[in-house]
């Protein structure tokens, strides 16, 4: 086992599909975290994440033997990922990929969106989080896949691609046919509006 640690990707996948019995679980152990990190931001769902990280892995265990090389291992397996989150979503109509807790997307941060004024507290955050994610579902699936890669994973635009298996070009006119549908459902993001005076007669509180 030690020494199929230090094996290459294509290595360790030759060796599975000839009947290496070790070379498939080094495989998974080692390019698992960054495939959850797509299934999880995609599903928008732990559990549905999951299922569809086992479907992957189920997969390519399966198809070892028609990898031709043509892409880099890792490529090849987060795009299985993608389709296996695809499809889930196709088929159970999941809610898109959304930010956990503290995290923020790209599409509404502060250069994206024009934003002035200070950081949000947490509440405003959070109302942020609900926001997008309703705007997300709204997009197409292709946009939201190529909006999670490159936006919210920081892919470059040709690593999207090739996970995609489509041309850069693509990705780009995704991205920005996507980013253009969001806005105009985030654009109270720019400029938040100043908190109510509660002690106003409009606030709701009367001093008197």
């Amino acid at each position: 086992m030690e020494a199929a640690q230090e094996l290459p990707d294509k290595e360790l996948l030759s060796r599975h599909a000839q009947g290496d019995e070790q070379a498939f679980a080094v495989l998974v152990r080692r390019h698992r975290e960054r495939l959850w990190a797509v299934s999880v931001r995609i599903m928008g769902d732990p559990e549905e994440a999951s299922d569809a990280l086992q479907d992957a892995f189920l997969s390519a265990f399966r198809a070892a033997d028609r990898f031709r090389g043509e892409a880099q291992v890792t490529t090849w397996l987060h795009r299985i990922v993608v389709n296996a989150c695809h499809d889930r979503l196709r088929r159970r109509k999941v809610r898109p990929a959304t930010p956990t807790e503290d995290e923020t997307l790209d599409v509404i941060s502060n250069e994206r969106l024009g934003r002035t004024g200070g950081a949000p507290d947490h509440a405003s955050r959070t109302e942020a989080r609900l926001d997008v994610r309703a705007a997300l579902e709204l997009l197409p699936l292709d946009q939201r896949m190529a909006l999670t890669l490159v936006d919210m994973l920081g892919y470059r635009v040709d690593e999207a691609a090739e996970i995609l298996d489509v041309a850069p070009g693509t990705i780009k006119s995704r991205c920005a046919r996507g980013r253009a549908k969001l806005l105009p459902s985030l654009t109270h993001l720019r400029n938040p509006a100043s908190p109510r005076d509660v002690t106003s007669e409009r606030g709701g509180a009367n001093p008197s």
